[in-house]
Order: structure tokens, then sequence, then C-alpha cells
């Protein structure tokens, strides 16, 4: 509930949150090697494409690693300074803003139009690994029980990246659900998981699509310029 008293906090908690979940953490790892992310095959910056761009899957794990510290960290600043009176506000908040600051980047976007001289276009991830790392503030254990036994162990299997994330994403969440029910979570936490889900439902909707028509591209597949 927005007052007097933490409106300020709360505005604090969005622009922070929005310009950490900007950071384009893909964009800075693929132009070490003197790869631009964004003109690379699918060009979005998450851990599958710049495995595919660098050709090694330890380089998207250490993209995903650095995705989902970015939630951590934004979090943690609204948790501990911002508005610590009103923790699962703060929490809502800056969860849905990080991972919509990861998305829709204010620096990727810039970056990619000084690029192309001046013709916007606008940059960004799918959000998947900063959403885990908004579930692991909160629910630790469930999210990486979920995202080993399910999302990887799938992954691996199918060699779908894609259907990993969203199943092991919602594994995590209906667990996050059976936790609220059983009062092992606060109900205050519903907004959150309601606003993440639409956020990588709408996201992940091509994956969704090509998932169901059986075009969607392989783990192991690297990305053509």
């Amino acid at each position: 509930m927005v007052t007097e008293n933490n409106i300020l906090p709360l505005l604090l908690i969005i622009i922070t949150s929005y310009l950490i979940g900007s950071i384009p953490i893909a964009y800075f790892i693929a132009k070490a090697r003197n790869i631009n992310i964004f003109e690379v095959g699918s060009g979005n910056m998450g851990g599958t494409n710049v495995a595919r761009a660098l050709g090694g899957v330890h380089w998207g794990v250490l993209t995903i690693t650095l995705d989902a510290m970015k939630a951590v960290v934004a979090i943690g600043l609204a948790w501990n300074f911002l508005l610590p009176s009103e923790k699962w506000t703060a929490f809502t908040i800056s969860s849905v803003v990080v991972v919509v600051g990861h998305n829709w980047s204010l620096f990727a976007t810039l970056i990619n139009t000084a690029a192309n001289q001046g013709k916007l276009t606008i940059r960004g991830g799918k959000g998947g690994a900063t959403a885990f790392g908004t579930m692991l503030m909160v629910a630790p254990v469930q999210t990486i029980i979920g995202m080993l036994t399910i999302g990887v162990l799938l992954a691996i299997r199918t060699r779908y990246v894609s259907l990993g994330v969203l199943s092991a994403f919602a594994s995590a969440m209906l667990w996050m659900l059976v936790l609220v029910a059983q009062s092992l979570l606060p109900r205050e936490i519903l907004p959150y998981l309601l606003l993440i889900s639409l956020l990588i439902i709408w996201r992940f909707r091509e994956n969704i699509q090509s998932l169901l028509a059986g075009t969607e591209r392989k783990l192991g597949e690297k990305a053509q310029a």
C-alpha cells in the first residue's frame, strides 16, 4: 500500500531495481569475445544465446548466474536499506521491476541504438534467470530442487532449454503455492507469483509456440550470425 511515508522508498526501489535489472550481462560477456550478442542467433541477451554464440555451455552458465544475482542484489537493497519495514511489499515490487528491467533493458537498448546509428530497438532478455533469482530469495530449496531435478534434467534429456526453464519455473511456482496454502509463506506473496508468471509466459510465448510446433532449436546448435 502506498502512503506518504513509503512513497519515496517505493520510488527508489522501482528505480534501483529497474537499473540493476537493465545491466546487460550477456552483452558484456559476449563483447569480451568480440561478439555482439544482439546480432547473433536469436539476438536475445540470455544464457542460451550466449552459450550458442560463444560455443560453450560454461559461458551460458556464467550469464545465467550473474543474471540471477541481479535479482538477489536488487531485493537485498529493497529489504535491507530501502523499505525494511514492509518486507513483502518491497519484495514484490523489486522482484517484478528487476525482471522488467532485464526484459526491456534501458542500457541494452541504448547500446543497440547507438550501434545502429540512432535506430531505436528495444532490447532485453526473457527473464528466466532473473526470475529464478527472485525465487531464491524466498524459497531457495524449492527453487534449486525444481531447477536441478526438473529443469536441468529435462533440458539435458530433450535438449530443449526453454522446456527445461519453463518446467523448472512451473514446478517451483506450484511448490511455493503449496507453501502459501500451508502458511509457510505469507499470502502477501501471491501478487508476486501471479505477476512473475505472467511475465515469464509472455516473454517465452514464441518458445512455447515453437515447442508445440516442434520447431524449437535444441541445445548444442550453434547460433548463426
